[in-house]
């Protein structure tokens, strides 16, 4: 396969077949792949009418193809461009379930707890109802009532505004001592300085005194979802995660019934933050060895 870096002129033709797909995760979202193109040392093939991943940072790995996972002969497919041993790593459930079927192919099959999406009912964290919500609708009506704020959607000069404050939002978490939180702010500041560039991707931002103190980037998953990427607030404002995370999905009116809030990456802190939203079901994902085809 002819592998080459993930390019914004194929944005539109690769949304296209993203769109076949028989389970969309976030991890295969033009503005994921693009942004952590990079860090994980990913480029793409367009081959047989899929799109195939290929992540060589830190080791060399394969991601689920993208594309119409049916009527495959998928057993050629590996022989033809694989060999026995080759890990794919974050493949959805939905394709693990066919790869199962296909005959005379074995693979190691492996879940990657780490890599679940968590998914949430979008009327569920727009309205923070009931003892459940109780801590989250608590810490958000402090914000609302102990500051002059204004929502805003993330555009324009906003932009700026942005990378300034996620300078300082790394400074203050100390990003360069640490490779997972320095890997980030550069993905971020590739997303926003190239906003204009993606289709589909949004956001929102919360002025206090005309001081930008939060902001949220989330980009359309499929026609019924929406997946949130990044999400930061200024430490010194009570409740800023909460008012960021509620006023943004309140923005956008009714019509995104399930909310993807990306994986955990096993990190212990991250999955309970994720968990105490309560997430109404996992988007499975599974790594592969191939162990015999023909």
């Amino acid at each position: 396969m002819n592998f080459e870096p993930i390019s914004v002129t194929r944005q539109k033709e690769y949304l296209d077949i993203f769109a076949s797909c028989s389970q969309q995760t976030s991890d295969y979202t033009f503005a994921n792949l693009w942004g952590w193109a990079e860090e994980y040392g990913l480029s793409w093939a367009w081959t047989d009418g899929l799109v195939w991943i290929r992540q060589e940072k830190p080791t060399l790995r394969y991601w689920a193809p993208v594309g119409s996972w049916t009527e495959i002969h998928w057993n050629f497919l590996f022989r033809k461009h694989f060999n026995m041993g080759d890990v794919f790593c974050r493949i959805p459930e939905k394709l693990i379930r066919i790869w199962e079927q296909e005959p005379d192919l074995a693979m190691a099959v492996e879940e990657s707890r780490e890599h679940w999406d968590y998914l949430y009912d979008f009327h569920e964290l727009v309205e923070l109802k009931g003892n459940r919500f109780h801590k989250k609708k608590n810490l958000l009506n402090q914000f609302r009532k102990k500051y002059e704020y204004r929502f805003v959607p993330l555009a324009g000069d906003l932009i700026d505004r942005a990378l300034s404050m996620q300078e300082d939002w790394c400074t203050w978490r100390d990003c360069e001592s640490s490779d997972s939180l320095s890997a980030e702010n550069r993905v971020i500041e590739r997303t926003l300085r190239n906003w204009d560039e993606f289709i589909g991707i949004q956001g929102g931002a919360i002025l206090v005194e005309d001081s930008l103190v939060a902001y949220t980037i989330a980009e359309k998953l499929a026609d019924d979802s929406l997946v949130i990427h990044f999400e930061k607030g200024g430490s010194e404002y009570q409740g800023v995660y909460q008012a960021i995370h509620q006023m943004f999905l309140e923005s956008l009116g009714s019509g995104i019934p399930i909310v993807n809030r990306e994986q955990d990456l096993g990190d212990e802190g991250l999955r309970k933050a994720k968990m105490s939203y309560h997430p109404i079901d996992f988007l499975k994902k599974y790594k592969v060895i191939l162990q015999r085809f023909r």
